[in-house]
């Protein structure tokens, strides 16, 4: 759900149920912070040019920037709070356990 929106950044609220995930991406030029409101989440993230797997439980928070490689994985229910630069449609997708398509030009 999309709370705030304007040409400087946007905030959004994100729920995920126990074993969903979001695609393994990166952004090309969005730059977005997680928060964890609520649960637990498994992020796989690039750091280095190499995967590393953290837990972020609630209350922590991570900033992705552009180029940088991550997935979440949520092992019981969680929401997060998104706040990101505005280029909300800057999903390039490398792998997708549910089908979605989608990359977007720079």
């Amino acid at each position: 759900m999309i709370f705030a929106e304007n040409d400087r950044y946007a905030g959004k609220i994100l729920h995920l149920e126990a074993g969903h995930s979001l695609s393994l991406q990166y952004h090309e030029r969005k730059d977005e912070t997680f928060y964890v409101l609520r649960g637990e989440v498994r992020l796989s993230v690039e750091v280095d040019g190499r995967m590393k797997e953290l837990r972020l439980a609630e209350g922590e928070s991570y900033r992705i920037r552009p180029g940088m490689r991550h997935r979440m994985r949520a092992e019981a229910p969680c929401d997060l709070i998104e706040v990101s630069s505005p280029e909300l449609d800057d999903v390039v997708r490398l792998q997708d356990d549910y089908g979605r398509e989608g990359t977007t030009a720079p």
